[in-house]
């Protein structure tokens, strides 16, 4: 068969142009070296966002785009993200009042705004959104931002292209390509090879790599790769509301509920200079995010309260800024298209807010070469499992109702994870046990194969970390016999 796209990357980027292409009709096959998301993509601070801090580098481009897609993002998947109000402490001697103003001011109204608060000013004193906080912060600014599950997100992204007749396969490393007149020939490591018509270069952290070594295409665009950090402490406070503290740096560090039981804290900015590959926080990064949050917290959190961690490479495109914090969170291309060949398009930077909106230019850039491809249609698309026209409160406690033997907490988790999905998983089950066996915190024989069968895991990993966040609340034990039925 020959493809007319072959898409290099499973990370958001990549499946999000996969089920663009897709859905306008062309022949998709995506390759991932290892599992989707397992990279950028799952290491994010889970924000769908504007980016207020962009405001000061003046991105305004940047974020009203992005607040754009936020709005849009909502609506096709609303059991996977969903509001979040931040809070912003006052900081006397940082930005002034008049600054933040004008900032909440321009986010309120540089895009349309539907389903989301305005930003207000607050009394902290007897207020419990500064029950938190030390007494010195006594004024704050909310506003209204969301919550995603970032992995999720790329899964659905993922499943939606293969049910429009896209290719995904994980585990399958590109090693070589090259243009045989009007097509690309690719070879796998595994000594599979795939011809298509176009090749899209979306290997985020590996996209300056891929160009020069698979490609052989020579760039005067370069990636600049920077890490992010995030620690995972035991829940810190009490609330549905996140935290977006200002540093004398200049920085900012959210402090967001996550997972039920935790608060996530991050993240940093930290130039990476070594080759692109699997990081870990740094024991400085670790105070970075400790003392930053310490300097607004009532309670101090210690290292004993840190239960996890995470940390990410941000594939971000090198526009000459000397400090990482300030390098671009735009995107940028790279279209190579020698006359009468097959042309490449590599991708640079992007956001996860904005990916859907990416995979549109990216395919607009692509367009002449695909003559009577169809017209964009995702902005009023809405992702597997997000068809709730009631709204997801509803659709949980339909659930509950049509599934008692689920419990609370586990039809709230398998509501968020699926949406309206969780009906093939649960097919006709009248109690617990028709699920088959229980491996922890309800996660049943039912919901692995239909991680394996539907969603591409393959490992224990797989689901524990990226499916879902179970690993942080499965023991040792619990963990170890998943793996021994997963296989390693």
């Amino acid at each position: 068969m020959i493809y007319d796209l072959l898409i290099v990357g499973g990370g958001i980027n990549g499946c999000a142009i996969a089920r663009d292409a897709a859905g306008r009709g062309l022949a998709v096959r995506l390759v991932e070296q290892g599992d989707l998301a397992q990279g950028t993509s799952s290491a994010s601070t889970k924000l769908i966002h504007g980016g207020l801090r962009y405001l000061e580098l003046y991105e305004f481009r940047l974020v009203h785009e992005a607040l754009a897609e936020r709005e849009l993002l909502l609506a096709a998947a609303p059991h996977i993200i969903w509001p979040l109000k931040f809070v912003l402490p006052y900081e006397k001697g940082l930005r002034p009042v008049w600054m933040l103003r004008l900032g909440l001011f321009l986010y309120d109204h540089l895009a349309r705004r539907k389903r989301l608060e305005a930003s207000h000013m607050v009394t902290l004193a007897g207020d419990p959104l500064g029950a938190p906080l030390r007494d010195v912060y006594r004024v704050a600014f909310t506003y209204a931002d969301c919550w995603v599950d970032d992995a999720r997100l790329v899964v659905l992204n993922a499943r939606d292209a293969a049910e429009r007749g896209a290719t995904i396969s994980v585990g399958a490393q590109l090693v070589h390509a090259e243009r045989r007149d009007d097509r690309w020939r690719a070879s796998l490591a595994d000594g599979e090879t795939i011809e298509a018509r176009a090749l899209i270069n979306a290997a985020g952290p590996w996209v300056s790599q891929v160009m020069e070594d698979a490609l052989r295409i020579h760039s005067r665009k370069h990636v600049r790769l920077v890490k992010g950090s995030h620690l995972v402490l035991r829940k810190l406070f009490d609330g549905p509301q996140a935290y977006i503290l200002q540093n004398p740096d200049g920085r900012i560090v959210f402090a967001i509920p996550y997972d039920r039981d935790f608060t996530l804290v991050g993240t940093t900015d930290v130039s990476h200079d070594a080759p692109p590959g699997a990081v870990v926080i740094s024991d400085a990064e670790t105070d970075y995010l400790l003392n930053s949050l310490n300097h607004f917290l009532r309670k101090p959190a210690t290292r004993d309260d840190i239960a996890s961690s995470y940390a990410g490479l941000r594939p971000l495109y090198d526009d000459g800024a000397l400090a990482a914090s300030v390098v671009t969170r735009d995107y940028a291309f790279d279209l190579d298209a020698p006359e009468d060949a097959a042309p490449s398009l590599s991708i640079f930077g992007g956001k996860i807010t904005t990916a859907r909106r990416l995979a549109e230019h990216a395919l607009g850039e692509l367009a002449r070469f695909f003559p009577g491809v169809g017209e964009g249609w995702t902005a009023d698309a809405v992702f597997p499992g997000g068809d709730m026209p009631d709204g997801f409160d509803r659709f949980l406690d339909d659930l509950k109702r049509d599934k008692p033997f689920l419990g609370d907490q586990l039809s709230l988790r398998l509501a968020r994870a699926y949406g309206a999905r969780v009906f093939e998983i649960l097919n006709d089950a009248r109690a617990i046990g028709d699920l088959g066996r229980d491996f922890g915190c309800g996660l049943t024989e039912a919901e692995i194969a239909y991680l394996r069968e539907k969603e591409w895991a393959r490992t224990a990993d797989d689901i524990l970390w990226r499916r879902s966040k179970l690993g942080l609340h499965m023991s040792d034990a619990q963990q170890q016999a998943l793996l021994a039925y997963v296989g390693a």
